[in-house]
């Protein structure tokens, strides 16, 4: 395990990979006891409305004032996406909630606000109205101690809320190795036309410049100019479902999903969320994490986890506690 010493698997491996390979199941791993303070990450098996309310019970306390809920909602169709009920129901118990995105940067409907809403009918995001923050343009956030950035190019709309929950769907990632938590907010809240071309390096000679580490660093420092934006009113939830080895902007090309789904993790930690995260995908048997352990490493995907300590966004250790139990 010492290629992989970052993932330290908190004692999850032998449970997991003992545990029935039934379809939406998984066998919690269990937390070593505290050492020091260590983030608190919650976790529930109960892959349902009922389940992501639950868990958000449990991170809410700083969300106060108007929510920004940001979530992905996806490409025409996309066959991966958090279901639509879950998110109705979840956001029916979060006053003055609004789902937020912003536009994209690559070939897509989505590439435009009017595409955008189009698509948004498509995929059922009919229940509520969705703020695409950079219809309006955009906005510059400071990145305290980026050594890439001291600025980064956001959705104008953040601005017009007090706190944020980030709802994400949590896979694999084209680029980034895999897509959680950090991913949702540092490309999904930088706006279509400025920040995410900033994220992905973009020069007129090469659209897509960077890869490997100095992606997940542009993506970490994004990230921070949302986090320090909100701080302490922004808290965390991942949902390990349906982890196809490709973003939900790969829309019904993905590839198939071979890793069962787990459940839901949720947190006020950024780094300790995505940290349990992984250590769950890395105690699932080979033949269900194989594609999406070689996407995460081959992209540099640990990255995001050791940039975000070396920032001060946390050390990714963390408690687990069971809500099942």
């Amino acid at each position: 395990m010492k290629k992989y010493g970052l993932m330290g698997l908190v004692g999850v491996c032998a449970l997991l990979c003992a545990c029935s390979a039934a379809e939406n199941t998984a066998v919690a791993p269990q937390p070593e006891p505290a050492q020091g303070k260590k983030a608190v990450v919650y976790f529930t098996r109960d892959l349902s409305a009922e389940g992501l309310k639950k868990i958000y019970s449990k991170i809410n306390q700083n969300l106060t004032g108007k929510v920004a809920i940001k979530l992905h909602t996806g490409e025409p169709h996309g066959p991966n996406i958090l279901p639509r009920k879950w998110v109705k129901d979840l956001q029916a118990q979060i006053p003055n909630s609004t789902i937020v995105e912003t536009n994209v940067l690559y070939d897509s409907p989505r590439q435009t606000t009017q595409g955008h809403r189009e698509t948004l009918k498509i995929n059922g995001w009919t229940f509520s109205p969705v703020d695409i923050m950079d219809e309006d343009g955009a906005v510059m956030l400071p990145v305290k101690g980026g050594k890439h950035f001291k600025e980064m190019s956001m959705g104008k709309h953040i601005l017009n809320y007090d706190s944020m929950l980030v709802l994400t769907h949590f896979k694999g990632h084209t680029m980034g190795g895999y897509g959680g938590s950090l991913k949702n907010i540092a490309i999904g809240c930088a706006d279509g036309k400025v920040g995410k071309a900033m994220i992905h390096g973009s020069v007129p000679e090469n659209t897509w410049g960077a890869n490997g580490e100095r992606f997940q660093e542009n993506m970490v420092e994004s990230a921070k100019a949302t986090v320090d934006h909100f701080a302490p009113h922004i808290a965390y939830i991942n949902v390990l479902r349906n982890m196809s080895v490709d973003c939900d902007c790969a829309g019904t090309s993905a590839a198939p999903v071979k890793a069962r789904d787990i459940g839901i993790l949720a947190s006020t930690d950024l780094a300790a969320v995505d940290k349990a995260s992984l250590d769950m995908v890395w105690a699932l048997p080979e033949a269900e994490n194989h594609d999406l352990k070689e996407r995460i490493l081959s992209r540099k995907g640990l990255r995001q986890l050791s940039y975000m300590k070396e920032l001060g966004m946390g050390d990714g250790e963390y408690e687990l506690v069971d809500l099942d139990k």
